[in-house]
């Protein structure tokens, strides 16, 4: 299991002990907007999109979690007792550890690994929303939409993803009309084919 590669023996065996390994398909979701974190996920396999939902109703893409990673928004949370900022989604089908909120408040003091990876999660996240941040001020959107498309592709390991314009459009917080509207321009210049509800990279 991928935990014996990020902690040493004694928290692994505390993390099973303690936590519960659920399946989740793809489209469930883990943790809303405004719900109190009693447990923190851990992704064993699979992915997870963590996003924010305005009240316009549109989204905006935060980042991925991968196997081996949490998401800090949530632990951060779990262990003040507050309610979530964020909203998180299963992205492809992925086995979860459940961690209780309680229990990694605990291993801060317990465990220097496990408060290792609280703050090398909390560094990486902070870097890749200075992206969307740069990105969203300075990038354009055709630039940004083939960031995400690439992104995803090597998130399924595939050239090949199977994602609507509107699907991409929300993540990036534009109308599906612009992104068709860039796709479309992308695959004249033979950046990629387009098909139903597919997106192959070229």
């Amino acid at each position: 299991m991928i935990l014996t590669e990020i902690f040493q023996a004694d928290l692994v065996k505390e993390i099973q002990d303690s936590g519960n390994l659920k399946h989740f398909s793809a489209g469930e979701t883990i943790i809303n907007m405004d719900s109190y974190i009693k447990n923190i996920p851990v992704v064993i396999s699979g992915s997870i999109k963590v996003f924010r939902t305005e009240n316009d109703g549109r989204e905006i893409l935060l980042y991925y979690l991968t196997p081996g990673e949490s998401c800090i928004v949530s632990i951060l949370a779990g262990m003040k007792n507050e309610t979530s900022t964020i909203k998180a989604l299963v992205e492809e089908d992925a086995e979860l550890m459940m961690i209780p909120a309680d229990k990694a408040k605990d291993w801060v003091k317990k465990y220097p690994d496990w408060t290792d990876f609280i703050f090398n999660l909390y560094q990486k996240r902070f870097e890749e929303l200075l992206h969307i941040v740069n990105s969203v001020a300075f990038q354009k959107i055709d630039t940004r939409l083939l960031h995400l498309i690439k992104q995803k592709t090597q998130l399924y390991n595939s050239k090949e993803i199977s994602v609507t314009h509107q699907q991409l459009a929300d993540e990036l917080g534009i109308t599906r009309e612009a992104a068709s509207r860039v796709l479309k321009q992308m695959e004249k210049e033979k950046l990629l084919i387009l098909s139903r509800n597919k997106i192959e990279l070229l």
